[in-house]
């Protein structure tokens, strides 16, 4: 079989964008797994930290399906689905600058923003997310689409992230599904650097979408934002994404952050073919 596939990365997440809209590509089963994990393998496949299916839908545009680069099927990819998003535009599956899709965590809407040098800036909408949940000081559990652990600490940049945030990853307290890991700080400027452990690539990547935006929600909380819309900058080792939410009103229950969006680069890396073996 000669499977057609795009390489795109979103601030350097990178993924596989495979047209399925015609449900051709089976990838049920152990068979369909390993062949993800092999298309997924820097040294003996195409290499990325994920790869996306775009199916189709009866009420959407499309349906978003994510696998991670160990070949299960993951919960949302918000660095993902910008790419998703251009990859619909590029194969006819959607017209104009708008997109509605479905995706692990339900229903999104996307916006192809402006096309720059190398690509497009892409906002996703994301869903609306609980208040943060303070596990210890300076930790914070939240689920934006996908489980994370946002761990503030001073010089992130000399972190072990791959060690620590496996270890953490692997703790008895998240199996069996375990949890994406951030280490994130303010520097003296007032933005916000992090670094993620992701689950399912299982190691350190140059950035993640829900990551991204578990991070921004938790800063409001732990350093005790202002009240109305916010938009938070954050520094990824792949380059910068944009978050924009509505925090809690004070005393509302539940205490949940609306309107939350998250804006960043997605651009096609290459493209081709490959022959996949048969089982």
């Amino acid at each position: 079989m000669v499977l057609k596939f795009h390489k795109f990365h979103g601030s350097g997440n990178d993924f596989i964008l495979l047209n399925n809209m015609h449900g051709s590509i089976d990838y049920s089963g152990n068979n369909g797994s390993d062949m993800i994990k092999g298309l997924c393998n820097r040294r003996f496949g195409i290499g990325a930290d994920g790869l996306i299916l775009l199916e189709a839908s009866d009420s959407h545009d499309f349906r978003m399906v994510y696998f991670n680069a160990d070949g299960n099927e993951g919960s949302f990819c918000g660095n993902g689905s910008r790419c998703a998003v251009i990859f619909a535009r590029m194969q006819g599956i959607i017209k104009g600058a708008t997109a509605h899709f479905t995706a692990a965590d339900g229903t999104h809407k996307a916006k192809i923003l402006q096309k720059t040098a190398t690509g497009f800036m892409v906002c996703v909408e994301m869903k609306d997310t609980a208040h943060p949940e303070k596990m210890e000081d300076s930790v914070y559990y939240i689920d934006t689409g996908s489980p994370h652990l946002v761990i503030f600490r001073e010089n992130v940049s000399m972190i072990d992230v791959a060690g620590e945030g496996s270890a953490i990853r692997h703790h008895a307290k998240w199996m069996p599904g375990g949890i994406n890991v951030n280490f994130a700080e303010s520097d003296e400027d007032g933005g916000i650097r992090i670094r993620t452990f992701e689950r399912g690539v299982e190691n350190e990547t140059l950035s993640c979408g829900t990551g991204v935006t578990a991070t921004a929600l938790a800063t409001w909380v732990h350093f005790r934002g202002n009240a109305g819309e916010q938009v938070y900058s954050i520094q990824t080792a792949g380059g910068i994404l944009q978050v924009r939410f509505v925090p809690p009103v004070e005393g509302a229950s539940p205490a949940r952050f609306t309107s939350v969006y998250l804006e960043g680069p997605a651009e096609q890396v290459f493209e081709g073919t490959i022959k996949l073996q048969q089982p």
